[in-house]
């Protein structure tokens, strides 16, 4: 009977210990992921489409309203083609409203605003959707659902 409520009392006690750890750790990767979030937006305004799209994992699935598009090279392409001119962003992008949700320990969701303005041109904007996981690289986003 000691031994079952020894261990009950160790369980209680490591819970105690292990909770605010686990936050502290979430706020760490939280912080990557915005921090990643805000790079992207300062590599795409200085018209560095490789440092924007760097926060995507290699397999990443961009969803479109033609469908998922699989891998990095057909979204710096589209991107290319799209918001950029000349090497340069045709707009100056900025994230709004940005929320991050952890799923699990290995797992994150990002919800923000995106806009762009600028360039002589009315400003676009829409929502987005990043599911994010932890890989030996740190925290890379695999799935980006736009709108």
């Amino acid at each position: 009977m000691k031994i079952a409520t020894a261990a009950r009392v160790f369980v209680f006690w490591a819970a105690l210990v292990a909770a605010p750890l686990a936050a502290a750790d979430w706020a760490a990767d939280e912080a990557q992921i915005r921090q990643s979030l805000a790079d992207s937006v300062d590599a795409f305004n200085r018209g560095d489409l490789k440092g924007h799209l760097a926060l995507y994992d290699e397999d990443v699935t961009f969803m479109t309203k033609e469908g998922p598009r699989p891998g990095i090279e057909p979204i710096e392409k589209a991107f290319r083609e799209h918001y950029f001119k000349d090497g340069q962003p045709i707009q100056q992008l900025r994230f709004e409203q940005l929320a991050v949700r952890q799923l699990n320990d290995g797992a994150a969701i990002a919800t923000a605003r995106w806009a762009l303005a600028g360039g002589g041109k009315p400003e676009q904007s829409g929502w987005f959707t990043l599911v994010w996981l932890r890989t030996a690289a740190g925290w890379r986003a695999v799935h980006d659902h736009s709108s």
